[in-house]
């Protein structure tokens, strides 16, 4: 993949993440979002199926498989001749979707041999846009509801990090996974002297903090599936900070047998 390839498909991924906000937002102004249960008991909605049936009417031209949430899932025998893949979270946060604090995004990474090289993170509330691609590095770009090209959205966005005046470290946790290792883990970076901020936030906005240098460290003890991660995980890396196994240096690859990510810690 050149280069002007490289940019059209991260054109396509971001035309993709903000047509589906558009879906969500949508749902998101109706009294009843048609909340279902899935296999696993996390809750579906219409806002979910919308979203995907307009990333799919985007990506589908251009012929890379697809592997969505909210798709059909091939058997790793298939998926492993690939070469490229998207990944795609058509509605990271559901659950905060039907609570209505605002913290959800839809994702779309671009995978080759297994790593993420591409990613796009939408906040359709916020109408907020996150975009890397590890040749051209990561950017943030606030109040956009249209794409009218890629030359022209870099020339408003940041470039990421963003220069932070604070000191400190400041760790991101997730609301409803604050368990007792994530405790321990926050526990040990004050027990060597530091000054420890928590953040909280819901979806893939965790690992946005990272990317722009708003937080330093997101330590995750507890499941992710790759669709969650794999496009805050090209922005972060973009931006020079990375994802790693838990207790190694080694990143988190993608498109696995198994579609569970292991424990990870994301850091600047």
């Amino acid at each position: 993949m050149d280069k002007e390839y490289r940019m059209k498909l991260l054109s396509a991924a971001i035309e993709a993440c903000i047509k589906a906000g558009k879906e969500i937002l949508d749902v998101y102004k109706m009294d009843d979002f048609h909340v279902q249960l899935k296999s696993d008991n996390s809750p579906l909605t219409i806002a979910d199926q919308r979203a995907h049936n307009a990333i799919v009417s985007v990506l589908d031209k251009l012929d890379i498989p697809i592997l969505s949430e909210e798709g059909t899932h091939l058997p790793f025998e298939e998926r492993k001749a690939w070469k490229a893949c998207w990944i795609v979270d058509p509605l990271d946060g559901t659950k905060e979707f039907i609570k209505r604090n605002d913290e959800f995004t839809v994702n779309v990474a671009l995978v080759k041999d297994g790593k993420a090289v591409a990613g796009v993170i939408y906040i359709p509330v916020l109408k907020q846009l996150y975009f890397a691609d590890e040749l051209i590095g990561s950017f943030r770009c606030d109040e956009i509801t249209e794409f009218t090209g890629l030359e022209e959205l870099m020339s408003v966005s940041k470039q990421l990090p963003i220069k932070q005046d604070r000191t400190g470290i400041r760790v991101v946790a997730s609301r409803s996974h604050m368990n007792d290792e994530t405790r321990l883990f926050i526990d040990s970076l004050k027990g060597n002297g530091d000054e420890v901020e928590i953040v909280t936030k819901g979806s893939s906005l965790k690992l946005c903090l990272i990317a722009e240098g708003s937080a330093d460290v997101y330590p995750r003890y507890a499941p992710t599936m790759e669709w969650d991660i794999a496009a805050g995980h090209a922005i972060v890396s973009a931006s020079g900070g990375n994802i790693t196994h838990l207790n190694s240096d080694e990143e988190l690859s993608y498109n696995k047998a198994d579609l569970l990510n292991p424990w990870f810690m994301c850091k600047r």
